[in-house]
C-alpha cells in the first residue's frame, strides 16, 4: 500500500484504497463541506471537485475548515489549496460559483458521489439531488445540530428530501424537527435539541441557525465512513433512515 495510506491497512485493503483513489466526489458547498473535504482526501479520496460562490467570514471559523487570513478571500479556493498543501499530487478542481440550473447538469459530468451541502436559500438543493437521482449518484446530507451531528443519504431513485418539506424555506429547522419527532416517538427523546429548535424559532430576525465545531468533525467522519461502505457494497441507512450521533442524552 502507499506509503501515505500505510496506517489505514487492515481497515481499508489495498484493492480497496484504489478504488477510493480513483471516485468522484462532488462538493456541493464548502461550508460544513470544508472539514467533510480534508476528512475525505486524508482517507484517500483523491479527485474532489468544490463548488461555492461564498467568501470567508469571520463567523465561519467557530466550525468551517479555514484561518483567520482566509477572511474576505474565496471559500472554494481557500479549501483548494488547504487540500493540495496536504497532498499535492490528488485531482482539486474548485469553482469559485454557486451552483444553478444552469451549472448543475455541466458539474455531475463524471461524478460517483455528490455531497449536497448547500445553503437552502432556494430550490436548488431539491434540484440538485433529482438530478442526481436520475444519474444514479447517491447524495450525502450532513446536518449540523451542535452537539449532534446527523447525516442522511438519498439514494438514487429512492425517496426525496422533500418527503420532509416540499418548500425549501426553513429546510434545516424542518429537518431537525424531523429528527426530534423521530427520537421521541421511538422513546429517545433530545431535549437538548428540542430546547435549541424553540429557542431558534423564537430568536428576531431571521438569522442562520446555531451550529458548533463538535457536530461538523463528527458529521465529516461519518460522511467519509458513509461513503467508503457504499463503494465496497456495505449495507448503508438511505433516507428516511439516517445516522445521528451526539453524546448529549436524556436521563432514562
Amino acid at each position: 500500500m502507499d506509503e501515505r495510506y500505510n496506517r489505514n491497512r487492515i481497515y481499508v485493503s489495498e484493492e480497496e484504497q484504489d478504488k477510493i483513489r480513483g471516485t468522484r466526489i462532488l462538493l456541493g458547498g464548502a461550508g460544513i463541506g470544508s472539514v467533510i473535504a480534508e476528512c475525505a482526501l486524508r482517507f484517500g479520496f483523491e479527485d474532489i471537485v468544490i463548488v461555492d460562490g461564498d467568501k470567508v467570514e469571520l463567523s465561519n471559523l467557530n466550525r468551517q475548515n479555514y484561518v483567520k487570513t482566509d477572511i474576505g478571500k474565496s471559500k472554494a479556493e481557500c479549501l483548494a489549496k488547504r487540500l493540495l498543501r496536504i497532498n499535492p499530487k490528488a485531482n482539486i478542481q474548485f469553482h469559485d460559483t454557486f451552483i444553478d440550473k444552469g451549472n448543475v447538469r455541466e458539474l455531475l459530468d463524471g461524478v460517483h458521489i455528490a455531497i449536497n451541502a448547500l445553503d437552502f436559500k432556494s430550490d436548488i438543493p431539491f434540484i440538485f439531488d433529482d438530478l442526481c437521482s436520475k444519474r444514479k449518484i447517491p447524495v450525502l446530507h450532513p446536518y449540523n445540530f451542535g452537539w449532534g451531528a446527523f447525516l442522511t443519504i438519498v439514494k438514487p431513485g429512492g425517496y426525496q428530501l422533500t418527503e420532509v418539506s416540499s418548500t425549501y424555506k426553513g429546510f434545516e429547522v424542518k429537518m431537525a424537527e424531523f429528527l426530534a419527532r423521530y427520537c421521541t416517538f421511538w422513546n429517545m427523546p433530545n431535549r437538548w435539541l428540542d430546547n435549541v429548535i424553540e429557542k431558534y424559532q423564537n430568536e428576531s430576525g431571521e438569522l442562520p441557525p446555531p451550529q458548533l465545531s463538535v457536530a461538523s468533525w463528527i458529521v465529516a467522519g461519518h460522511c467519509v465512513n458513509a461513503m467508503f461502505d457504499i463503494l465496497t457494497g456495505k449495507e448503508v441507512k438511505f433516507f428516511p433512515k439516517f445516522y445521528f450521533s451526539s453524546l448529549r442524552c436524556d436521563p432514562a
